[in-house]
């Protein structure tokens, strides 16, 4: 089978579809013998070429202009067609945006529809444009990919697309989340960030739906108890503008009076992050809508408790293993929070069910039932 593969995001790896597309790759390049992989790589003119390449994965550049119209033109126009010259039998496209022909049969893994259920994100007449060119793009894709049943659930009724079409195959962590680490390596890392000996962790996106006006807001409960203590390291990329679907998040940290607990940590690099979280004495994601919620995952691999919420795409993946609070509710996730800094016998309990419930995710089935799928189409 020669598989090409929309590589839009792979020089993205701290975006979903970045992690997702690498790890898939990396796993099915590694498992699969019979598979040939190629790579439709678009790039800007002045930008690196495709990074981290295994040497048995080849990689056909396309010339990609700026902007929001030369990623559209590159899906629609550029990527079936790269599919046609290099020879392929089938073609994945690992994010919401396959195209609306193709001379090869089309699967397309669509993570999430956030786009089209928050209102926040679809203001704009250009984002309400693309939303129908997809949604009607995964209308006539062979079969559509998805994270969990909560995101089955939602593309079958929204999009309109026949339950046969629609599989769920879960994700899961990479295996450089563990409990264990190197102890001159995570020294490094923790100097590397000025990482306090003790803290509470938030990593991830900062859009409207991740929730974290209400993580802000719980911490001041936590700042009248521990917060000296346990300060909250904000771990992902800052927004440098305010939108409709990004909130003014240092006016909110003033307004609440918790500027002295409250630190931003920006972008870290994807080898640090089993560090950041490994030293975490809690991890808390306040989503409101996810597609899987991997970074629980990740938090419980590396041996953390996790406070997360009851939105059905996290709550499918956590199980019983997370503390899970209603999202619009600060009072209970500060008191969430808390109790896993100060109940020790809590904290062990939830390490314990978290590293039982990694297990049942694995990159091995991962890549097992994409490639059932793939075969099947």
């Amino acid at each position: 089978m020669h598989l090409a593969i929309n590589a839009f995001f792979w020089n993205q790896p701290h975006t979903g579809s970045g992690q997702y597309t690498r790890q898939l790759v990396y796993h099915l390049n590694r498992l699969v013998s019979d598979l040939d992989i190629t790579l439709v790589f678009p790039r800007t003119a002045g930008e690196p070429a495709a990074e981290a390449v295994p040497p048995s994965v080849k990689v056909h550049e396309v010339g990609l202009r700026p902007g929001y119209v030369g990623k559209v033109v590159f899906e629609q126009i550029h990527f079936p067609r790269a599919c046609r010259d290099v020879g392929a039998g089938i073609a994945l496209v690992p994010y919401f945006g396959s195209p609306l022909r193709s001379p090869v049969p089309v699967v397309v893994t669509i993570h999430d529809l956030i786009t089209m259920i928050f209102r926040d994100y679809y203001r704009s007449a250009g984002a309400r444009l693309y939303n129908g060119l997809v949604a009607a793009a995964a209308q006539g894709a062979n079969h559509v990919l998805t994270d969990s049943d909560a995101s089955r659930k939602d593309i079958i009724e929204r999009l309109n697309i026949s339950p046969d079409l629609v599989t769920r195959v879960y994700l899961a962590p990479s295996p450089d989340f563990k409990p264990e680490g190197d102890f001159l390596l995570d020294m490094a890392v923790k100097q590397k960030y000025d990482l306090p000996d003790f803290y509470t962790l938030y990593l991830g996106g900062f859009n409207l739906h991740k929730n974290v006006t209400t993580l802000l807001l719980a911490y001041t409960y936590v700042a009248q108890g521990v917060g000296s203590q346990y300060p909250l390291l904000l771990a992902g990329k800052k927004p440098t503008q305010t939108a409709h679907h990004i909130p003014d998040y240092d006016g909110y940290i003033k307004k609440l009076g918790i500027e002295k607990n409250v630190r931003w940590l920006g972008y870290v690099d994807e080898a640090d992050k089993p560090i950041i979280y490994r030293e975490a004495m809690s991890f808390v994601f306040p989503s409101r809508y996810e597609g899987f919620g991997l970074p629980p995952l990740e938090a419980m691999a590396s041996n953390v408790p996790v406070v997360t919420t009851d939105a059905p795409g996290i709550n499918e993946v956590v199980g019983n293993a997370a503390m899970t609070v209603d999202p619009d509710d600060e009072r209970q996730m500060g008191g969430a929070i808390i109790a896993t800094l100060i109940q020790d016998n809590l904290a062990n309990e939830l390490r314990e069910k978290g590293l039982a419930r990694v297990k049942e995710f694995s990159w091995e089935k991962t890549v097992g039932e994409t490639v059932g799928v793939l075969a099947e189409v």
